[in-house]
């Protein structure tokens, strides 16, 4: 129900009183409509000066752009998007004076109307996470230069060779409509390096501790069917074992071995990335790992004061100084 239709029967009572008295229909309605105001600017989030209604704040970042988290924006939990969308508007204005390019309105779930009052006023959504979504309107010139969200996402897997036999450590997946040998491995979490998934999934699905040793193949696929249509990076380690006794999980895995490389290389119960990285691991075995590794080195990145991993032929020691 408005605002409005509230205080109005909040005061019918009151003004009927003073139409005993005299007062005109229209004056009642003017009175109405001024305590109606009121009533809303009180709702929203005011500034040191009182009676002065507040625009939304946020958070300028180095491109022009401003980011207002509703959820610490201090408005009403019951706000209407009507009410929100004067409150945007105000806000817009604001913004544009000052020369912002962009605005990232981040809604949280329980706030989810608002989004729709935002999309009145051009904004489209950028992405959502968990319990919140991030709306986007470009402000500058021309067209919109505002980066996309994620597009890919990142799987890894680890080959853990056994150097004294040569075996390597496989799966079969419960899930598939195949059941191909193949290394173990899942999806990379937010935030984690790469070597640091493929010893996660590996102890996860087989029970088998291991340590990252290098990076030995990557994959790139579009419109990968597991990714909602998005692209896949897919990444191969390398790992050496800590332990040998296997515990695979038997929620995601039908079967788990150590199979020797050569018989890998040249079965047909296996993918063609599976074959191929075998056969590299083999080669490795002949002629030395540093022949097919892509070792790792850690270095201090030059604007944010934290460090980013670099996977690369390892150069000979005159060089890497």
């Amino acid at each position: 129900m408005a605002a409005g239709s509230c205080v109005y029967k909040l005061l019918l009572p009151l003004l009927r009183g003073r139409f005993c008295s005299g007062t005109s229909f229209g004056a009642t309605r003017s009175a109405v409509r001024a305590f109606s105001r009121t009533d809303i600017r009180s709702q929203l989030p005011r500034a040191g000066g009182a009676g002065t209604v507040n625009a939304l704040t946020g958070e300028v970042d180095r491109f022009g752009g401003v980011t207002v988290n509703l959820e610490d924006a201090g408005l009403p939990a019951d706000i209407s998007d009507s009410l929100f969308g004067r409150l945007l508007r105000e806000s817009l204005v604001r913004w544009k004076a000052e020369g912002k390019v962009a605005v990232w309105l981040r809604v949280p779930i329980s706030l989810s109307r608002c989004a729709a009052a935002a999309s009145a006023h051009g904004f489209t959504f950028h992405h959502a996470r968990h319990h919140h979504a991030v709306l986007a309107l470009w402000l500058g010139d021309g067209e919109s230069r505002l980066p996309g969200f994620a597009t890919h996402q990142v799987g890894v897997a680890g080959a853990v060779v056994d150097e004294s036999n040569g075996k390597v450590l496989v799966v079969q997946d419960r899930n598939k409509t195949k059941n191909a040998w193949k290394f173990p491995g899942g999806l990379s979490d937010p935030g984690e390096n790469i070597g640091a998934t493929a010893v996660r999934e590996v102890l996860e699905e087989t029970g088998v501790r291991s340590e990252f040793r290098s990076l030995l193949s990557v994959r790139q696929q579009h419109d990968h069917p597991g990714a909602f249509g998005m692209s896949d990076m897919y990444v191969i380690c390398r790992l050496s074992p800590l332990t040998y006794d296997i515990d695979f999980c038997t929620q995601e895995c039908l079967r788990c071995d150590w199979l020797d490389l050569a018989d890998l290389a040249h079965t047909d119960d296996t993918t063609p990335i599976t074959s191929r990285v075998a056969k590299l691991l083999l080669h490795g075995l002949e002629r030395g790992f540093d022949h097919v590794d892509l070792t790792m080195e850690e270095l201090p990145a030059v604007y944010s004061g934290k460090f980013y991993q670099l996977y690369h032929r390892r150069l000979p020691p005159t060089r890497e100084r």
